[in-house]
């Protein structure tokens, strides 16, 4: 029994240090969550895969709301503390606050972990720190500081600048309501790969991995899991049955309409997943044109098309302002770089990795990069932009900057493409988390003229 409990507190142990690892590189090297966790698993059961990644998605979401408790437990000065010996406090907290794990479990394995990976007198302040968390547990101090902006932002960990937008546009109520949005566990949403199987046959395989699935608010042959975990082992992606993408993503692809035997461009393809639905909308009849400037995701991306079974993308390398194609698009989607606001939920890094001067930045590029889609779009062709953001400035106000430059492109209402609960009353396409119980994006399609 003993020798059990010895392997459980191991297995604990490897998992909070994996997750500590993990946290570094997302905070030092401003890696991302997703990428911070591909090399978990290699030797690990899945279990040890799931709770490490529930460590570094949590503590990375609630970082500042465990600063502002761990400073008021701490008398020193949280940004000059190791940053070993921060993270390892976090994580002790995350345990203590949102998992509930046991107290003599939490505390010890924290203990033990600042002695290993700090030095040997950072066990008593952690176990100083943690106890005295946990005599306070059910009354943790709250920020009362008198501006709601910082309080709200505090209370549920974002960066202030941030809050102080979005209350101005969606005021308190639905700000909070987006912030918790923010940081709930998400679900995740596979598409089924209608080449290789049918939706009530991924249903049922689905089924028969206990993942328990729900169908799609918006699209059919989707479904919304819980955890990719299941998905993993039963081998469904590996075999191309099925696809992870979010439905505001599929949306926009929708609003594209790829139809069979065109030549389409994908102008900013990387990871590929709009690439993979348009190549399977139009059943592997035509071309897409896959371009992006990174020569590895494009061999990814290749990767991932053999395994669908998509024979009709062709991968360039390429920077779309510079492309010279043989000759024009039907159709152009421009999937912009952008601030990534409306994936917040699944990218908890992003919200503490983005500054308000990468607004700027990334105006001046979606501007670039629609002036060259322009170009590259036959006439009575179609251009969709699209961008996985929230914010105005890269989204409507990009449109009608576009428009005033080529007047010879007009907005065609996306009303028909998609449900009209997600068309605005200037016929773009935009989901909002808190609204629609989705990822935030925004789409339009751009009509030139013959």
């Amino acid at each position: 029994m003993n020798e059990m409990h010895d392997d459980a507190s191991e297995n604990a142990s490897a998992v909070r240090r994996s997750a500590l690892r993990q946290l570094l590189r997302i905070e030092n090297q401003s890696a991302y969550v997703g990428l911070g966790l591909d090399g978990v698993g290699a030797g690990e059961n899945a279990r040890d895969v799931r709770q490490t990644t529930e460590y570094v998605s949590g503590v990375t979401r609630w970082r500042r709301r465990l600063d502002f408790i761990l400073q008021h437990f701490y008398r020193g000065e949280l940004e000059k503390m190791e940053p070993e010996l921060r993270q390892i406090l976090r994580i002790g907290l995350y345990d203590i606050i949102f998992l509930r794990t046991p107290p003599y479990a939490a505390v010890n394995d924290a203990v033990n972990l600042a002695k290993q990976e700090v030095r040997s007198g950072a066990g008593g302040l952690v176990n100083g720190i943690l106890r005295s968390v946990l005599r306070q547990r059910e009354a943790l101090p709250e920020p009362d500081t008198g501006e709601p902006a910082e309080d709200l932002a505090v209370r549920h960990s974002h960066p202030t600048w941030m809050v102080r937008r979005w209350l101005d546009r969606y005021g308190s109520e639905d700000t909070a309501r987006l912030l918790e949005w923010n940081n709930e566990r998400p679900l995740y949403t596979v598409r089924a790969n209608t080449l290789r199987v049918t939706v009530e046959e991924l249903r049922s395989r689905l089924d028969e991995l206990g993942v328990d699935p729900e169908p799609g608010r918006f699209l059919s042959g989707v479904f919304r899991i819980r955890s990719m975990q299941s998905l993993i082992r039963g081998g469904l992606l590996a075999d191309g049955l099925c696809a992870v993408q979010d439905e505001a993503a599929g949306l926009i692809v929708q609003l594209f309409d790829p139809a069979p035997g065109e030549r389409v461009l994908d102008a900013c393809a990387a990871p590929g997943g709009k690439a993979f639905l348009s190549a399977q909308l139009m059943q592997n009849r035509g071309e897409v044109v896959a371009l992006d400037v990174h020569a590895g995701r494009l061999r990814l991306m290749e990767r991932g098309a053999r395994d669908l079974g998509l024979t009709s993308i062709t991968t360039v390398r390429s920077d779309l302002r510079t492309f010279e194609p043989q000759k024009h698009f039907d159709r152009v989607l421009l999937d912009a770089p952008c601030s990534g606001f409306g994936v917040l939920s699944k990218r908890a890094d992003l919200r503490w990795n983005r500054q308000p001067r990468d607004l700027a930045e990334l105006v001046t590029l979606q501007d670039e990069l629609l002036d060259a889609s322009a170009r590259l779009v036959r006439p009575g062709g179609v251009i969709v932009y699209g961008t996985c953001s929230i914010e105005p400035e890269e989204n409507e106000e990009r449109v009608r900057a576009f428009l005033r430059r080529h007047v010879d492109f007009s907005i065609e209402d996306s009303a028909d493409f998609v449900p009209d609960a997600l068309v605005t009353a200037d016929g773009f396409y935009a989901s909002i988390p808190f609204r629609d119980g989705i990822d935030g994006a925004f789409g339009a399609r751009l009509r030139r003229a013959r």
